[in-house]
């Protein structure tokens, strides 16, 4: 056991340096969502592999007879809505749901792509500028993590930043649309 306080990593790199096909289909997913590097491709992939890996073991416990089969759907219900509120199911879902997850879902529901999807930027890299400068808030609170994952009932609660130079100038752009 290390020191508590040290961080670890947080995702695991590929197994295998060279696959032309999966750096390509990396270096894609870092363009269209604007991405720092590929470690945060890996982080997301990690986490969906994790994800997929809980629905498996409950999909295996909840066929168990007796007190580990009703855990198991104890477990199983509030798996489900965790993944619910974040906004990678619908609300109709079940675990072979999350089996087909997609590295693309997780992707959608960062703060970075949900600044640039509500319009609030141009790009997805500039949406990434105005989340790490600290111009974007969530219900009146600075968040500054681009790779924040944003919950369902957050999303309408994003907008600027209330010390943003940049709320002052949406604000005036709002007041001269309505004058007009």
């Amino acid at each position: 056991m290390g020191y508590p306080g040290k961080s670890r990593k947080t995702f695991d790199k590929p197994s295998h340096p060279w696959q032309g096909a999966r750096i390509s289909a990396e270096a894609e997913l870092v363009k269209t969502y604007g991405l720092k590097n590929k470690r945060e491709v890996w982080k997301v992939a990690t986490t969906l592999r994790k994800y997929r890996r809980e629905a498996r073991k409950l999909l295996f416990d909840i066929q168990e007879v007796g007190e580990r089969g009703e855990h198991a759907k104890f477990e199983t219900e509030k798996f489900l809505d965790r993944l619910r509120r974040i906004g990678l199911i619908k609300y109709d879902s079940s675990l072979d749901d999350v089996l087909t997850l997609a590295t693309e879902d997780l992707m959608a529901r960062r703060l970075q792509t949900q600044v640039h999807k509500q319009g609030f930027a141009n790009s997805a890299r500039h949406a990434r500028q105005l989340v790490v400068h600290g111009h974007i808030a969530i219900a009146g609170r600075r968040v500054t993590v681009p790779s924040y994952i944003l919950p369902t009932s957050e999303q309408e609660l994003v907008g600027y930043y209330d010390g943003s130079p940049l709320r002052q100038v949406g604000d005036s752009e709002k007041q001269a649309s309505s004058r007009a």
